[in-house]
């Protein structure tokens, strides 16, 4: 069997095992547990035979997602943080994907000044939000994840608008993603009012999975 026949098949897993992740989480089965390990696992392996020599940099920044995904499961506060530090590094390594990418010589800094502040603006909106019902020393390392998720956005924005591509494209939209995803996270584990948030479980997870399909997907388009 050829690297790309199994490619495909791991690429066929990928949706199957998203769409009856997010099926269970609609309906907030505790089942979705089963297949939370498939999501980026698939993914992963995908790129990885996809591709050769195989992208070690993304394969990486991907586990580190994966392990974030394990760690979140069990309950409990030092899990959610182990989960978050897992999750973090798996930003700082999407960083490096996008880096040998970016045609910095065609990336305006005015531009980068209005996505930082914008990235800044919704993240302190965020905090400000869950700041009465977070834990006061959760406070300072919750605001710097959401930093480090958007610097990884706006590398990934360097990344577009240094080439514009339709893979620059993709990989920055799953950025975008990512960071809603984290933000509903936060919202809906600290926010005391997280009942307005309709099904939240499933937007977390259709926005992560999206994300960092098209982070991957894009990446692997561009390279």
């Amino acid at each position: 069997m050829g690297l790309r026949v199994v490619s495909y098949i791991f690429l066929a897993l990928f949706p199957v095992s998203a769409a009856i992740h997010l099926l269970r989480c609609w309906q907030g089965s505790d089942k979705s547990a089963r297949t939370k390990p498939l999501l980026i696992a698939s993914l992963l392996l995908y790129c990885a035979f996809a591709v050769q020599p195989p992208p070690w940099l993304l394969l990486a920044a991907l586990f580190a997602s994966w392990l974030g995904d394990v760690l979140l499961m069990p309950k409990g506060n030092a899990w959610f943080i182990s989960g978050g530090i897992s999750f973090l590094l798996s930003h700082v390594l999407f960083i490096f994907v996008y880096l040998p990418f970016i045609r910095w010589q065609n990336v305006p800094v005015w531009g980068l000044i209005a996505a930082g502040a914008v990235y800044l603006a919704a993240a302190l909106s965020v905090m400000h939000t869950i700041r009465a019902d977070a834990p006061k020393a959760m406070l300072v390392p919750l605001f710097l994840y959401l930093a480090a998720n958007s610097t990884m956005n706006i590398f990934a924005l360097s990344l577009l608008l240094g080439a514009p591509s339709y893979g620059a494209a993709a990989a920055f939209a799953g950025a975008i993603l990512f960071f809603s995803s984290d933000s509903i996270l936060f919202l809906s584990r600290y926010w005391k009012r997280k009942e307005r948030i309709p099904k939240r479980g499933f937007l977390i997870m259709l926005t992560y999975i999206a994300g960092e399909a098209l982070i991957a997907f894009g990446v692997l388009a561009v390279g």
